[in-house]
């Protein structure tokens, strides 16, 4: 059983920058893929990025291609989630989640095993 706790969430302005952290516990990181979602209000939860165990591989979403990066560092199990240039359409829940095998990015949210419990981001107009 995986635990993710999330922290770096907060208000701030267009343009500005956040980043994200996720902490596991309780498992093997190097065993999982990890992910960052986020849902706004009204709308389902979407995909933005995803990395390997190893940070041989990431993705992300259109959305996030060129301001967003995912990270990840084995000994701390964290992964972590630099958001540049953020715009009011950023804003929302942001999750962590990961997911076996850890060779494989996966983009849907049923491919994921364990959740944290969201952090909120709030990209002011």
């Amino acid at each position: 059983q995986v635990q993710l706790v999330e922290s770096g969430g907060g208000l701030v302005r267009t343009g500005g920058s956040l980043r994200l952290s996720c902490a596991a516990s309780g498992g093997t990181f190097r065993d999982y893929a990890m992910g960052w979602f986020r849902q706004a209000p009204g709308k389902e939860r979407e995909f933005v990025a995803a990395i390997t165990w190893d940070n041989s591989r990431r993705n992300s979403a259109d959305s996030a291609a060129g301001r967003f990066i995912i990270s990840r560092d084995n000994a701390k199990n964290t992964v972590s989630l630099q958001m540049n240039s953020l715009k009011p359409e950023d804003t929302a829940v942001y999750y962590c989640a990961a997911k076996t095998p850890g060779w494989s990015i996966g983009k849907a949210s049923n491919e994921y095993d364990y959740w944290g419990q969201g952090t909120q981001v709030t990209v002011s107009s």
